[in-house]
C-alpha cells in the first residue's frame, strides 16, 4: 500500500505544481487584457485551474505527504524538515495565488504583469530544494 500512496503523493505534486507555475502565467496574460470577454475568460480559467486542480491536488500532497512521513520514519530528518518547511512556503505561495485571483475577479488587480513573471519564478525555486532535499538527503 504505501507505494501506491507515493505515487499517488508523486501525481498529486505534478498536478499542484504544474497549476502553481500556470497561474501565475494566467495572471501575466490576464494583467496585460484590460476588462472585455478576454479578462472574463482569464476568470473562469484562472477559477478552474485554482478550484479544481490546484487545491484539490494540495489537499492530496499533503494527506498523503504527512501518511508517507509518519510511516517512513522521516520525521525525525533533517532534510525532511528542511523540506517541511519549503512546502509550507509553496502553500503559501498557493494561498497568495487564491487572493491574487479573487482580486481578478473583482477587478481589482494591483500588479503589472511583471510582478507576476517574477513572482511565477518562487515556485520553481522552492520545487527545486524540495526535489534536492528529497533525493539528496542532504542532512
Amino acid at each position: 500500500m504505501y507505494v501506491w500512496i507515493k505515487a499517488l503523493h508523486v501525481i498529486a505534486i505534478i498536478a499542484w505544481m504544474a497549476g502553481l507555475l500556470y497561474l501565475p502565467r494566467l495572471f501575466v496574460y490576464h494583467a496585460g487584457a484590460g476588462e472585455g470577454t478576454l479578462a472574463e475568460t482569464f476568470k473562469i480559467m484562472e477559477r478552474r485551474l485554482y478550484r479544481y486542480i490546484m487545491t484539490p491536488a494540495m489537499l492530496v500532497a499533503w494527506i498523503t505527504g504527512i501518511y508517507l512521513a509518519v510511516t517512513s520514519g522521516a520525521l525525525s530528518a533533517g532534510w525532511f524538515h528542511a523540506k517541511a518547511a519549503l512546502v509550507v512556503l509553496l502553500t503559501a505561495a498557493h494561498i497568495h495565488d487564491g487572493a491574487l485571483m479573487r482580486r481578478f475577479a473583482e477587478d481589482a488587480n494591483v500588479h503589472s504583469p511583471r510582478y507576476y513573471r517574477i513572482f511565477n519564478e518562487l515556485p520553481t525555486l522552492l520545487m527545486i530544494g524540495v526535489v534536492i532535499l528529497v533525493i539528496v538527503k542532504p542532512f
